[in-house]
């Protein structure tokens, strides 16, 4: 009988995981479950909360934090590398970081569309080419995840520029699962929408609507979309260039 082939390697679950915008909302929810699952976790944010400083104290070797804009590059890389040097080499990223939209296209700026686009498309994309390459050049094997939104899959109206930034990070997610060639998986979460997200927009009365046309009877809830972001940081899958939809069948 003849050996089996051998498999080869897997990816290995993360140790150490940036989270980008991971001060309230979604974005700490992410790191409160990632320290409740025993990883080492770097969170940064534009404003520190008072809920990521009892992190911070309550888990003093697993979480470095500080308070970053995602699009002040230098700013982010510096944080990288002081990450480094507490918690060990980073293995993992969480694009969470992000700005909503408020106003019909027609009545956005340009100055007001620069910035969501450099928000939450060009800066991701800055960051996780330095995560990357450092990532690289120490030989590791490693995981990205981009939470992306329904509204890359779904029209909205009042959210046309924050919908082309999401679209844009769904379509970099499955250029870079090719591209990094299973050495590191890339996948994005793209949640429904929760409860406080955009309302101001979108009113009352489209939320209910919504709610009516969702099968599970309500919106999203950050609970909703942990387990999948655990998963694809810390299971042995073979997911990869995937972008996974959490609004309870509302989109389809």
């Amino acid at each position: 009988m003849s050996e089996a082939t051998p498999q080869a390697a897997g990816v290995p679950p993360a140790s150490v995981v940036l989270v980008s915008g991971g001060s309230r909302g979604l974005g700490l929810a992410i790191v409160t479950d990632l320290l409740a699952a025993g990883v080492k976790v770097a969170a940064f944010a534009r404003t520190i909360t008072p809920e990521l400083t009892a992190l911070g104290e309550q888990y003093p070797d697993r979480l470095y934090y500080g308070s970053v804009d995602v699009n002040d590059s230098a700013a982010a890389q510096a944080f990288v590398k002081a990450v480094e040097g507490t918690l060990g080499p980073i293995d993992a990223l969480v694009n969470n970081a992000a700005i909503g939209q408020d106003s019909l296209h027609v009545h956005t700026s340009a100055e007001h569309l620069a910035d969501i686009i450099q928000t939450n498309l060009t800066s991701p994309l800055v960051l996780t080419r330095f995560v990357l390459r450092r990532m690289l050049a120490k030989g590791l094997k490693g995981r990205i995840v981009n939470i992306t939104s329904i509204c890359a899959q779904r029209g909205y109206p009042g959210l046309v520029a924050y919908s082309a930034t999401k679209g844009g990070m769904d379509a970099a997610t499955r250029s870079l699962a090719r591209e990094l060639g299973g050495r590191i998986l890339a996948n994005a979460v793209a949640p429904g929408f929760f409860a406080s997200e955009m309302s101001a927009v979108l009113g009352q009365t489209q939320l209910d609507q919504i709610v009516r046309r969702t099968p599970t009877g309500r919106l999203t809830e950050p609970e909703d979309v942990l387990p999948l972001v655990r998963m694809l940081l810390l299971e042995n899958t073979n997911l990869n260039g995937q972008v996974l939809v959490v609004d309870g069948a509302a989109s389809i």
